[in-house]
């Protein structure tokens, strides 16, 4: 493979789905889809593109502030965000022997069309007027911030594996 397709040197595994259902009405279709794409989907991906990855790249996975706070309506989301931090540690000890870092980004409330696809478009208006006001910097994060992170780990952050950093205006931190 790496014969035809050259060497990568960075990796953003990004893909991501969410859900809300409350606990108790969660569904095993609900759990096992937001498992597969958020867990499972970014496992795989990096494993399958790890023989690719340059010396001294670096790869960034997505995982979220709901890994370290508890909400309602999201359990299974946070777990498979759990995992995604998990997996950094792990994944950074066994890609180190290659020279290859593994960190992750930990966004909070980016403005992306997430919340308009999962809910009535009103209600998302709500929502995300109410996540504005638990931000400690009082707006939303763009997605411009985000690769602006995600290009600081995959690149500069070269003596850094291992790690997540929150970019949450504060919520997970303050």
């Amino acid at each position: 493979m790496k014969a035809e397709f050259g060497t990568v040197d960075a990796l953003f595994a990004n893909a991501g789905v969410s859900g809300f259902a409350p606990f108790e009405a969660t569904s095993e279709e609900l759990f096992d889809q937001l498992m597969t794409v958020n867990a499972k989907g970014t496992y795989f991906t990096v494993q399958k593109l790890a023989p690719l990855l340059a010396v001294g790249s670096g790869v960034v996975l997505t995982t979220s502030v709901v890994n370290v706070v508890g909400l309602p309506m999201i359990s299974v989301y946070a777990a498979s965000k759990a995992a995604l931090r998990s997996m950094t540690r792990s994944l950074a000890r066994e890609l180190l022997p290659n020279d290859i870092r593994v960190n992750a980004v930990s966004p909070g409330v980016i403005d992306t069309a997430i919340l308009d696809k999962s809910m009535p478009s009103e209600e998302a208006a709500k929502t995300r007027s109410d996540m504005v006001v638990q931000v400690p910097m009082q707006r939303l994060g763009t997605p411009e911030e985000v690769a602006r992170t995600v290009a600081f780990l995959a690149f500069d952050a070269t003596y850094t594996t291992g790690a997540e950093l929150a970019m949450d205006g504060g919520g997970s931190q303050i």
